[in-house]
């Protein structure tokens, strides 16, 4: 128990910079849904190409972070020599990207159909190629358990961005969809310049250890690319295979509800950033298989308890958004239960990355991918969004099935089926509950959700912690 309280203690910690930090980062939101209107197609442009941004940091990190956690913990003694090899590896391939990019800016701007606006492309290059080169030195801070220095660098870029929009946007009542790009280009060279007394080059470069590496790496890019593919392909072809002339449009509608939806991200990014080095570090713990076990059911439950905040408030929350977007709402309770099955695809997937049967993480992650870009293909010109949000969800749910039945093969954990299958059960029917409510004034339905919402978290209660209780009173 004690070193779950360890797990939750750096979860929470870095919580401040995932959590904390993207709800200060839904500032953004409401600012930029006003001032880029839904008509216009403006926040369809900022989803796309970010999206693409995340494709291409999961491209340029390759497998590193986890290859790093894995030969740091696997070799102690070499673990600065691990680093800066995979300093220089990660140096030298984003490096090459900012070349080769701004070489070939032109014709890869005009293949996106930004033709117009070549530095908006330009700009994110040197963002994402920063920001991959970055992930490095952070997580060298994670090994290190230094997660209140990780917190705070990602905090103050997160305030610098957020301040820098507010000061263009509000104060200079500013309308230009490419500062959104500067000001993060700023940003990012700013914790470039933090991160500087992290980087440590002096150890010489390993040949023989950076082969290894690459090939524990190989399957774990596989894995990342058909990974990101999941969250974001339906963003990147949508204006493409979208029969409409307001392609951009609709985009930004369903990209706008969907950051409703992402405090579920947040919550699966936090909990990634503590859980990733702690597997690795207690994978010769004689207990560990039950550890692992507890700790999905923990996962599941918190998880479930944030679905349910959000759909019982969402009459509150939508308001992070213009108006001119609500119509997108009906996609949040999808986008947050892919979330959630993603998260559990997640904890899964520790059987094969402590075997370094990181190949399977590939397949499955690529027959989800599969699954996913088909439905849009084919549902996308029919359903719009709607048909987006499903496919996310028959993804996730089929990368995480396969991931179960495969591993319960080669690497058995007795995961507590029958309790996490009884809060699941809870939470639909109170979901379930909520959308069957007939129409009342907007207070009474709150009052109502509250009470629903207070239902689920007092039995979650009674039967996980109220033993803890009553031995602390004790």
């Amino acid at each position: 128990m004690s070193k779950l309280a360890s797990l939750a203690k750096d979860t929470a910690i870095y919580g401040l910079s995932s959590i904390i930090g993207r709800f200060l980062n839904y500032w953004l939101v409401p600012l930029y849904t006003r001032v880029m209107p839904a008509s216009e197609g403006g926040y369809g442009v900022v989803t796309e190409v970010y999206a693409w941004t995340a494709f291409w940091l999961v491209i340029l990190t390759f497998g590193m972070e986890t290859t790093f956690f894995r030969f740091a913990n696997k070799e102690e003694n070499r673990s600065p020599q691990v680093y800066a090899t995979v300093l220089k590896l990660v140096g030298g391939v984003c490096l090459a990207f900012i070349i080769l990019g701004l070489c070939f800016l032109q014709p890869i701007s005009e293949a996106m159909g930004y033709a117009n606006h070549p530095w908006w492309i330009g700009m994110m290059m040197l963002v994402v190629a920063m920001d991959s080169f970055q992930c490095i030195p952070f997580a060298y801070l994670r090994y290190q358990k230094r997660p209140w220095h990780f917190a705070s660098l990602k905090l103050l870029g997160i305030a610098t961005n957020i301040t820098a929009n507010l000061i263009y946007y509000v104060c200079m009542g500013g309308r230009d969809i490419g500062m959104v790009f500067v000001i993060n280009l700023g940003c990012t060279t700013l914790t470039m310049l933090l991160l500087l007394p992290q980087l440590r080059f002096r150890e010489p470069f390993d040949k023989t250890l950076a082969r290894h590496m690459l090939g524990y790496a190989l399957p774990i890019l596989l894995l990342g690319i058909a990974g990101i593919l999941n969250q974001v392909a339906d963003k990147m072809i949508f204006k493409h295979i979208y029969p409409g002339t307001d392609g951009e449009v609709q985009l930004g509608i369903y990209g706008a509800a969907t950051k409703i939806a992402m405090i579920m991200a947040m919550l699966t990014q936090a909990f990634r950033y503590a859980y990733e080095p702690f597997v690795f570090a207690r994978s010769r713990d004689a207990d560990k298989d039950l550890m692992y076990a507890n700790t999905m059911k923990y996962f599941v439950v918190f998880t479930l308890l944030a679905f349910l905040v959000v759909v019982c408030y969402i009459d509150v929350l939508k308001y992070i958004i213009d108006s001119h977007y609500w119509e997108g709402l009906k996609v949040v309770p999808i986008v947050m239960a892919a979330e959630i099955m993603m998260g559990i695809y997640f904890n899964l997937s520790f059987w094969y990355k402590l075997t370094d049967e990181t190949h399977w993480g590939a397949v499955f992650s690529f027959i989800g991918c599969a699954v996913l870009i088909v439905i849009n293909l084919v549902f996308v010109p029919r359903y719009g969004y709607m048909a987006c949000a499903w496919a996310g969800c028959a993804g996730y749910a089929t990368a995480m099935l396969l991931s179960y039945f495969v591993g319960q093969r080669h690497y058995p954990i007795p995961y507590p089926l029958r309790q996490i299958g009884l809060y699941v059960a809870l939470a639909t029917t109170t979901y379930a509950i909520t959308t069957l409510l007939p129409p009342m004034a907007q207070w009474l339905t709150l009052v109502v959700n509250t009470l629903l919402l207070s239902g689920f978290a007092i039995v979650v209660v009674r039967r996980e912690f109220w033993h803890i209780i009553k031995q602390k009173r004790r």
